[in-house]
Order: C-alpha cells, then structure tokens, then sequence
C-alpha cells in the first residue's frame, strides 16, 4: 500500500506546530464534513485520521519514521479511532475524539454535557459609530454628545424580562435541568447531544408573567445619548472603545461596547500627515525683494510674523517648530512646513521695468 502522506492531506509543513495543525484540520473538517452540503465522507474520514496521527506526539513521530502504515496506524478498520468499517460504531464518544466534538458542536449546536445549568440568553452586540470632527477639534480636543438607536434596559422589568413579584415555576420542557438530551441520526450513527433547553434559556426556570413591553427579552430598543471625550491629538479614522456602552444583553446577559470612529475632516488651509501640519502660502515678489514679514496662519491662536531668511531656496519649505498637531498624550507638537509659492504680478509698466533693471544693476 502507498503510504498517505498526512501533511499533504492537512495542507501544512511537516514541521508546523500543533496550533497550526489544528487550525487546518478545522478549516478542513468543517467543508468536508458529510452532513454539509457539497460534504465529501470519504475526504472527511482521512482528514480526521491524518489528524488524529498528527496531534498525537508518539504517533507522529511513528509516523516520520515508518510512514502510514506503522503499527496501530493507518485508516485499517481496527484503527482504533473509533471507526469500523463504514461508520463509527455506535455512539460517538466526544471525549475520545478530544477537537473533533468542536467540529460537531459547529454542525449540531450542542455541546458537552455539564452538571450545572447555563444562562443562553444573547449578550448584547459590539456597536460602532462615526463621529466627524474639524481639525482644529483635533487639535485642542472636544466633548461631544452622540445619539444613536440600540437595545437599553427595559424600565418596566429592570432587565429581568418578567415580573419579579411573580415568580417562576419549573420548566415542563427540561423538567428543570436546563437542558435537554437529543439523539440525532448520522452517517457515523447515532450522536448524542445534550443542548441548553430553549423554552427556559437553560435556568430550569419560566416565569409566571412574562413583561408586556420587552416580551421577555428584558431590553427595549431606543435612543441613546452618549458623551465622548476626544482628546487633543486624535487621528483620522481612530477608534475610541466605550467599554459596556453598546447594546444591552437580554435579561442583564452583559452588554456590547460601543466604538467611535472619528473622522477629521479635510481643512481648507492645511494639510495634516501625522503630527505635522501643512501649508502653501502665496507671497508678493516684491515683499520678498523688500525682506518684508511675512503673515502666516496657524491651526490656532493667532497668525504669526516671519522673516524669509537670506539666502532662502523656493525650492524648500519653510518650518515653523512646535506649530503643528499635538502628540497623543504628550506636550509636545509636530512643526509647520510652509511652502512659498511666489506671484509673480500680471502686468509690469514701462516705469516699473526700468526700476526692475536699475535693481538688478545695484544687486
């Protein structure tokens, strides 16, 4: 027999680490599996037993020596896997398959059994919103108030999705367990599964009135007002975590978080990358000739006044230090790069031409 080369079947390196060959037999077992449309059963079982050899240090190791078909190996009907023949014999038993009962868990919805029953009640989901700001909010920073529409407690029940006063009885469905047993047919056989109970949630428990405002969910959905504080420095497109601030769960399950994308929007004067701030400036050939100041804007506060150094290249730009956008949790700023664009004037007079060539003869 040809020996199986069980790193080929996985897709992975024949030195990849456990985590790795877990991930791809997941990967594998989860689109092969037989009870899933397009499944392949024959693909699903080599899949398994390459896995089976490979999580398996000794087996492993007998494995890159001798191959597929060492002793106690290989895909024989006496494996000793669980297989026999076509199909598991009897029940499966999910200990022994170890990751395999995730793969089933994935297909049937169940789970372990566990001696204690479990809430299932749905935690509320993670919520994202946009909040777009000027740059020189950016800048100095800002509080702002959002409203946005989300799950909240309900007022009437307090969360708890019925009247407290009351009370609850057992579950007919789970006779109070919390959970219920079930047996499903397979092409490995039958598969047990024991799932939380679906009427009670898996308390055990229902209640005796059911709230008339949530209908049991113990949340409402409504409008939100939520205070955010941006702090000076903030970047386009950077996230703000609200932890607990997202929508509520069901019956006080736990609640999402909110995040707040912040978007600055685009300045008519300047232009941001990172902590520097941009800026082209037009200027008068004559103020140049003249060593006049210059006025230069900043993000805030007032203008400044500078001289264009002698000497100076167009070419360059021109830095102001210490005038650009604030470092996140810092004192310190990033500069203002000044490009110099020099108007040159529409029309030179006669006058004007013979005063530019006496220039140039002092110059």
């Amino acid at each position: 027999m040809a020996k199986k080369d069980y790193y080929e079947i996985l897709g992975v390196d024949k030195k990849a680490s456990d985590a790795e060959l877990k991930s791809a037999y997941r990967k594998l077992a989860q689109k092969h599996h037989p009870d899933k449309k397009g499944g392949d059963e024959a693909r699903f079982k080599e899949i398994n037993e390459a896995y089976q050899t490979l999580s398996n240090k000794e087996k492993r190791a007998q494995y890159d020596r001798f191959g597929s078909t060492f002793a106690g190996g290989g895909g024989s009907a006496n494996s000793g896997w669980g297989f026999n023949g076509g199909g598991f014999n009897g029940s499966v038993n999910m200990e022994d398959l170890g990751d395999f009962s995730d793969i089933f868990e994935s297909f049937f919805g169940g789970g372990r059994g566990r001696s204690s029953a479990r809430r299932t009640y749905r935690r509320g989901s993670d919520l994202q919103v946009v909040q777009e700001i000027t740059l020189e909010q950016a800048y100095s920073g800002v509080t702002k108030e959002l409203q946005f529409k989300t799950f909240a407690v309900c007022e009437i029940c307090q969360g708890e999705g019925h009247d407290v006063k009351e009370g609850t009885k057992k579950c007919q469905t789970c006779g109070g367990q919390g959970e219920v047993r079930e047996v499903r047919q397979s092409v490995f056989g039958n598969v047990e599964q024991i799932r939380a109970c679906s009427d009670c949630r898996g308390v055990g428990e229902v209640p005796n009135k059911v709230c008339q405002e949530c209908h049991g969910s113990g949340r409402v959905e409504k409008k939100r007002l939520q205070k955010i504080e941006i702090i000076p420095g903030v970047a386009n497109g950077q996230l703000i975590k609200v932890p607990g601030a997202g929508e509520v769960g069901e019956r006080k399950a736990g609640a999402g978080d909110l995040y707040i994308q912040v978007n600055v929007a685009k300045h008519p004067l300047f232009h941001r990358e990172g902590v520097n701030l941009y800026l082209q400036k037009e200027i008068s050939l004559l103020d140049v000739l003249l060593n006049k100041k210059i006025e230069i804007p900043l993000i805030a506060g007032d203008p400044i006044h500078v001289e264009i150094p002698a000497g100076f290249s167009f070419t360059q730009q021109f830095k102001v230090e210490n005038k650009g956008m604030p470092h996140l949790h810092s004192k310190n700023r990033g500069d203002l790069l000044v490009t110099f664009e020099v108007k040159k004037p529409n029309h030179v007079s006669k006058k004007a031409k013979q005063l530019l060539e006496a220039l140039e003869k002092e110059l």
